[in-house]
């Protein structure tokens, strides 16, 4: 239901865009965000956006990344810049219908779930 591309290798200080595409009936009335798990890592909350519009990130992506969405053609970006070793993880999209973008990053209960990207920054 949800396939994520645009995983890739690149240097420090560089950038990447991840796609998210959904399949028809997760339309614009759902939230969507992006979730990132290195090995040996807790599972990380990085950006989400709900059916209004409204984003949310995490503190240490602030700034650097930027999630939007495409309602024409289903699909979820995360735009990456100022890429930082620390963030080389697989990166997973999410969606859900029951909770708003300040909600998402700490609710555990995606309805769906892609099989993630790799994303790998090397210093």
């Amino acid at each position: 239901q949800l396939v994520e591309s645009g995983g890739g290798s690149v240097q420090s200080g560089g950038s990447l865009r991840l796609s998210c595409a959904a399949e028809e009936y997760i339309d614009s009335s759902w939230t969507l965000a992006w979730f990132r798990q290195a090995p040996g890592k807790e599972r990380e909350g990085v950006a989400a956006i709900d059916s209004a519009g409204r984003t949310d990130y995490a503190g240490s992506v602030k700034g650097r990344f930027t999630i939007s969405k495409d309602n024409s053609k289903n699909t979820l970006y995360l735009e990456m810049n100022s890429l930082k070793p620390e963030d080389s993880a697989m990166y997973r999209c999410a969606a859900e219908t029951s909770v708003i973008a300040a909600q998402a990053l700490a609710w555990p209960f995606w309805d769906y779930w892609g099989q993630g990207t790799q994303v790998t920054v090397s210093s």
